[in-house]
């Protein structure tokens, strides 16, 4: 994993300052990092472990950090209002709050498992299991 300054990065950049910081170990395998701010959310590998880094420094906020009922992860982590989501193929969706210490808000578990990465529009998630399509949304009664 690494950190690059893109108007730096011309041709072979290897040792040079257009690289920022970068980390060889603990990073992800499939699902994508999540930039939310000024703070990098990754998992390790396919693992239910998250580490969260200052995105344009390198230091670590916390991790690597093993998510409680979390197996394995293809799908990628999705923020929204201070949160990150985090699905895994168990049918987990763990909800970690937005932050430099790691604080888990909440935890959901379907019947079935997601590969797909959550989706939010509006006040509505989204999420997409093994054969069904969930929508999770506050009911608002006037």
């Amino acid at each position: 994993l690494q950190a690059i300054v893109l108007d730096k990065a011309k041709g072979d950049i290897t040792g040079s300052d257009a690289i920022l910081w970068s980390l060889a170990g603990d990073t992800p395998y499939v699902s994508s990092p999540l930039l939310y701010g000024d703070k990098l959310y990754f998992l390790k590998d396919r693992n239910g472990i998250l580490s969260c880094y200052d995105a344009k420094t390198g230091q670590v906020h916390f991790g690597p950090e093993r998510l409680e009922g979390m197996r394995r992860v293809y799908a990628s982590l999705v923020g929204v209002n201070d949160r990150v989501y985090i699905s895994d193929l168990g049918g987990t969706t763990l909800v970690i709050k937005n932050g430099t210490a790691f604080e888990v808000l909440g935890s959901n578990t379907l019947d079935e498992g997601m590969a797909a990465s959550p989706v939010i529009i509006g006040d509505a998630l989204y999420l997409r299991g093994e054969s069904h399509l969930y929508c999770i949304e506050e009911e608002v009664t006037e």
